[in-house]
């Protein structure tokens, strides 16, 4: 029940435990570098696990989807992630899928960090309907044209790719190591 700070400095204050909370329609699992911890943590995949039981649709973003595979959620599933981890979610018995959402049954399924954009509208339009959708876009003006074709792997230029898996190679190296034990766990 402690406060936790972020590693971008956001302080975050519990009002519950993972004993303690109720059941949710909607369990959203988010990524990032914090997230890496939790792939070992048998309270969060256990937590994840017992919400998935009755939430009406499980869902993650970014490499959120590690933690779903490391409940056990994936297996037989479609999925995605970003882009640096999607070749980890087959290790989790999960189709991975490069595509910016994906949905398998009440299995939502978002890409990288803009991919939440686009998942979180897809979301909406499933639990608000397709009107309120659009018009959360049309207040957001998402609309979007980068300047760049470099947004993945297949687009960037080949150079820009491999600086960044040599800045991504420490968080990689560590992910993949934990999702390889992870393996003989019973749930993966």
């Amino acid at each position: 029940m402690q406060p936790v700070t972020t590693a971008t400095g956001l302080i975050l204050t519990p009002t519950t435990t993972f004993e303690t909370c109720g059941t949710y329609d909607v369990l959203c699992v988010p990524g990032g570098v914090g997230i890496t911890p939790l792939l070992e943590d048998r309270d969060a995949s256990g937590f994840v696990r017992r919400q998935a039981e009755t939430a009406r649709y499980v869902t993650s973003v970014c490499t959120g989807a590690l933690l779903l595979g490391a409940a056990g959620l994936l297996r037989g599933r479609r999925a995605t992630t970003h882009w640096s981890a999607l070749d980890l979610l087959p290790l989790y018995g999960a189709e991975a899928i490069r595509e910016r959402v994906v949905r398998d049954g009440n299995l939502i399924t978002g890409g990288g960090v803009t991919a939440g954009i686009d998942f979180a509208l897809t979301l909406t339009g499933e639990i608000a309907g397709h009107e309120a959708a659009q018009a959360i876009q049309l207040q957001l003006e998402y609309a979007p044209a980068p300047p760049y074709d470099a947004g993945t792997p297949d687009g960037a230029p080949m150079a820009i790719v491999a600086q960044t898996r040599v800045r991504l190679a420490g968080i990689r190296a560590e992910r993949e190591g934990i999702v390889r034990r992870s393996m003989t766990s019973k749930y993966c």
